[in-house]
Order: structure tokens, then C-alpha cells, then sequence
């Protein structure tokens, strides 16, 4: 795999350049969220089982999503490596869905578990659109088939 792939700069269309703005815009104002208003309801997500303090955990994770939202909007250089970031977390909070869903806990509307069963099948679509709006999807097919052709 060439990593220099996912550091170059790409150009982009306007769409993905949208989506992948709104996008994070759309994480700093969770982030905000979990750091104000939201707490308790953001508390719902944090599985029973995770060892640190729920309280911890969404203030912590609040940072997290105002830090890769702020990445996504004025790191455009660095947007397909913000991008296999915003991805990989999108994929770390997915068992707190999953947890929100199986421990039967309510936030933010989600006071039925077919609504917390609905909404596991969002995350998939926020990690694609991290991909797609950051170019980071074509940019790691490049880099392992130019990792292929170097091996072969």
C-alpha cells in the first residue's frame, strides 16, 4: 500500500466538496451538543459495559466530533486521511447504537426498539458519505493497487 496516496491533494466536485462541509458541520454541532445540551440524552449511547464514566465518555467523545468536524471543513489538504478518520470513528461509536438498541435505553426520540433498530442502519451511510466527500474511498484504491503493482 502506498500511503503518499492519502496525502496528496485531490481535486473534488462541488457536491462532494457540499457534502463533505455539511458533514462537518453537522459533527461539530453534535460535538457541541454532547459538551452542552445533549449530555444526558448522548448518555443513552454509552454501553453499560463501557469502563469509563458515561459523563466522561460523551464529553470526550463531543471533543472528538468538533476536532474531525473542524478537520473536515478546513483541513481540505488533508481531506482523504480526515476523511479515513471520520470513517473509523463512525465505526468506534457503532456498538453504543447497538448498545442503545439491546439495553433498551431512550435518547433522543428513540423510545422504541424499532426506532434504535431503524437508526443502526444510518451509521453505514455516514461511514460511505465520510469516504465518498473526502475522495478517501478512490484514494485507498489507488494506494493498494499501486502497492500491488510495486510487489508485483
Amino acid at each position: 500500500m502506498d500511503l503518499a496516496e492519502l496525502t496528496k491533494p485531490t481535486t473534488t466536485s462541488l457536491p462532494r466538496t457540499i457534502a463533505r462541509v455539511w458533514l462537518g458541520l453537522t459533527l461539530a454541532g453534535a460535538g457541541v451538543s454532547h459538551l452542552t445540551v445533549a449530555r444526558e440524552e448522548f448518555q443513552a449511547q454509552v454501553p453499560g459495559w463501557f469502563p469509563v464514566d458515561e459523563d466522561v465518555t460523551v464529553l470526550a467523545s463531543g471533543v472528538v466530533e468538533i476536532v474531525v468536524g473542524g478537520s473536515l471543513v478546513a483541513l481540505s489538504r488533508w481531506k482523504v486521511a480526515v476523511g479515513l478518520v471520520a470513517a473509523a470513528f463512525f465505526v468506534v461509536i457503532f456498538p453504543g447504537n447497538v448498545a442503545q438498541w439491546l439495553e433498551h435505553k431512550d435518547g433522543f426520540g428513540l423510545d422504541t426498539d424499532a426506532k434504535r433498530f431503524g437508526r443502526l442502519f444510518f451509521q453505514p451511510v455516514l461511514v460511505a458519505l465520510a469516504l465518498w466527500s473526502t475522495g478517501a474511498w478512490a484514494a485507498t484504491r489507488r494506494a493498494l493497487d499501486d502497492g500491488r503493482r510495486s510487489d508485483g
